[in-house]
């Protein structure tokens, strides 16, 4: 296997000839230009800066085909002054009608809103930037841009914008601030790109032309951004954002006194460069943060749950993206779940054109209920930008106790726990060729052998063919739990996947095409298969964005350890024994363009023991435009063990059904007043969580909060717990 991922590092290196091909759109270029006039930004567009702006338009389509100019019109201005960039977009109409929004709430889905959006590029890696945006009736969109294309939404800082309609078209205009961003001082050209989503017409074009496999937000393809003069110095650029909140907390479970809640912090941004930032907390508060979207967990290992911590996501990409989805050496949801966080730094940020670094530091109180003594966790990250668009990057991760280690603990924590990781990441100037390749070995008192991992991944794409091959090998020592996210060890991986697409001239279908994956895995000792997953589908998708996937899937597997098929009911399958499969599935997601949407999937085929499982999932969405969006969502799985349901040794019930519902009530009065109601039943942990927030955004980045969360037995509706939370946060700039 090393052998193999050396031969799969030479490949990457191979193509650093394409690598160093020049910019495609390089040729697209905007002049901005300084205000000749103050700015109100309120979506009426009448200054004299505006009509002195130069107008990007001309946008090229990039679905339903990349082949032609848009046929919507979509004309956009910028300019700026001492404190801000302005943005307009002005978006003229070739349908009548209404135009397509869920709600005005923050961070829509893209896919199911007429929406602008703005990518900017301020360091011109082709790798990392901002975007911002808005959907047709004011809802704002913002996030940090990583890996070329990857938006986080859950990032939010301090800009305005506003939204207005006049009939045949609609405007947006922004303005944000150069203390929101982070960019490099004396440089006179930022990449930029300005996308639009127009559903009416189910066109997604863009400034500059992009091959429509890939995303509108791939920087590889974004146009240049002229400034006459360097961009102004964001001067003395320091954020304080306080905190008070109240709450009160009843826990019927434990019958104990209701509790009556207090508390105060602070977050502390402070621009050290215009590149540079040092991120602070003391007694950080996240009970605003929006719950966890539940699932049915029938694998046998952890889920992975994204970030939503505001504190942690901004240059959170150079800590958190080491590594694969499944192989993380450094998981900031580790830190401060079960134990409060007293206070926490991190400076991130670029240091100079080639190099950018991450350091953090953070400590924790005791886990809750005494489980466990509090830790201090150190992370260091560093990139060396190579080429055009690929880098090289390092990461140190330690979690060390503090206090004594309590021997009645339920799960008891090593005295430290220590991960390293060296890592190439290959992105190619036209986004065609990308894979990584990687080492990471960790270290703890247990001193484990063979606690090292080597893994890469080599993708190629093309409007037609999309090629990858994954190999991982894991080794069985590797203890990165603590601090990471590791799903599983002790293996060996191959993971090949091949697509093709048609592109049919006439008719309904865009495009329809098979997609064939083979995951293998393989013992470390004596290489012998003991798991593999092998699934064809085919795939349709149609002018109207619907989407058909139809699938069929081999599974066998022999288990390592013994485990739980259901994840629930302490039903034991033994270790070593065999278990072989197939299963087929349906899956639909209706045109996105309706103000009813509906999606549905469903699986039938075996399972463990002889048995058979059977899933169907469904969400049905409805809009009452702009102001309230309804979605329903439900999943069944019923499992039944042993042919004929006759019982295998060691399993003590032979079916079982488990239900996962509920629904989600986003009420938008405004683009800065937004009441959510999520409600969820999962049966298989025996819960039901309601939680409602309430948010004003009173001022840009300032809230009001008012969260209340119930939680009951699923099996009789029995109060667990309920609580009810009021935060109020300010963000000052001195």
């Amino acid at each position: 296997m090393p052998k193999t991922l050396l031969i799969l590092f030479s490949l990457l290196l191979l193509w650093q000839d394409n690598i160093l091909a020049q910019k495609p759109n390089s040729n697209f270029q905007y002049a901005i230009k300084r205000s000749t006039s103050a700015i109100k930004v309120d979506g009426l567009a009448d200054e004299q800066a505006w009509k002195d702006a130069k107008t990007a338009g001309d946008f090229f389509q990039v679905l339903p085909m990349d082949t032609s100019m848009a046929a919507v019109q979509t004309d956009v201005k910028l300019t700026f002054d001492d404190k801000n960039i302005y943005v307009l977009f002005i978006n003229h109409d070739t349908i009548p009608g209404s135009y397509m929004v869920e709600s005005m709430r923050r961070d829509f889905t893209f896919s199911k809103n007429d929406n602008d959006l703005l990518f900017i590029d301020t360091f011109n890696d082709l790798t990392t930037g901002y975007s911002f945006g808005s959907n047709a009736k004011g809802g704002q969109w913002d996030g940090l841009m990583s890996n070329g294309s990857s938006i986080d939404v859950s990032w939010d800082n301090k800009w305005q914008s506003e939204a207005k309609y006049y009939g045949d078209y609609w405007v947006w205009e922004a303005a944000i601030p150069f203390k929101t961003i982070r960019y490099k001082k004396d440089v006179t050209s930022w990449g930029i790109n300005f996308s639009r989503n127009d559903l009416k017409s189910t066109e997604k074009s863009s400034w500059t032309p992009i091959p429509r496999q890939f995303a509108t937000a791939s920087l590889a393809y974004t146009g240049n951004l002229i400034w006459e003069k360097p961009p102004p110095p964001p001067g003395l650029n320091i954020s304080l954002i306080p905190y008070v909140n109240a709450g009160r907390l009843v826990n019927h479970e434990a019958n104990t006194s209701p509790e009556f809640t207090k508390n105060a912090g602070l977050d502390a941004k402070i621009g050290l460069t215009s590149s540079m930032n040092l991120d602070l907390t003391f007694n950080p508060d996240f009970s605003q943060v929006d719950v966890d979207v539940q699932v049915t967990n029938l694998d046998r290992f952890e889920l992975f749950f994204p970030e939503k911590r505001q504190f942690f996501l901004e240059n959170g990409d150079i800590f958190n993206n080491f590594g694969f989805s499944t192989i993380r050496p450094f998981f900031s949801r580790r830190i401060g779940i079960e134990a409060p966080i007293y206070y926490g730094g991190k400076l991130s940020g670029k240091v100079n054109e080639k190099w950018r670094i991450g350091a953090m530091g953070m400590q924790t109180g005791k886990a809750h209920e005494g489980q466990g003594p509090g830790s201090f966790y150190n992370v260091l990250s560093v990139q060396r930008q190579v080429f055009k668009r690929s880098y090289v990057s390092g990461i140190f991760v330690n979690r060390d106790l503090i206090g004594e280690n309590l021997t009645d603990a339920k799960d008891p924590i090593s005295d430290f726990n220590r991960t390293a990781g060296l890592e190439f990441n290959l992105a190619s100037d036209d986004n065609k060729w990308n894979g990584k390749a990687f080492v990471i070995k960790t270290f703890s008192p247990n001193k484990l052998k063979d606690n090292t991992i080597l893994a890469g991944n080599l993708e190629r794409t093309t409007r037609n063919w999309q090629l990858s091959m994954q190999l991982e090998s894991v080794g069985e020592g590797i203890e990165a739990n603590e601090v990471g996210y590791v799903k599983r060890s002790n293996y060996i991986r191959a993971n090949p996947q091949i697509t093709y697409l048609f592109f049919p001239k006439k008719g309904p279908i865009l495009s329809h095409g098979p997609n064939l994956t083979l995951s293998q895995y393989f013992t470390r000792e004596n290489p012998e298969t003991f798991e593999y997953l092998h699934m064809l589908n085919y795939g349709v998708t149609f002018k109207d964005r619907s989407v058909l996937r139809l699938w069929g899937a081999i599974d066998y597997v022999k288990p390592q350890i013994d485990f739980d098929p259901t994840n629930f009911a302490n039903e034991k399958i033994a270790a070593g024994t065999e278990h072989y499969w197939e299963a087929t599935g349906l899956e639909y997601d209706s045109k996105p363009q309706s103000v009813f949407t509906y999606a549905f999937s469903s699986r039938f085929g075996g399972y463990y023991a002889d048995g058979n499982r059977m899933r169907l999932e469904g969400e049905v969405g409805y809009r009452f435009q702009p102001f309230v969006a309804i979605l329903m969502k439900a999943n069944y799985n019923q499992i039944a063990f042993g042919e004929d349901n006759r019982l295998p040794e060691g399993l003590v019930n032979s079916k079982h059904k488990l239900w996962l519902f509920g629904p989600r009530i986003d009420v938008t009065l405004s683009n800065k007043l937004f009441f959510t109601n999520f409600l969820q039943y999962n049966q298989q942990n025996n819960n039901v969580n309601l939680n409602t927030r309430l948010q004003w955004r009173y001022s840009p980045a300032s809230d009001l909060f008012i969260v209340y969360t119930d939680n009951y037995l699923a099996e009789n509706f029995n109060v667990r717990n309920r609580a009810i939370v009021m935060k109020f946060t300010y963000w000052w700039n001195p």
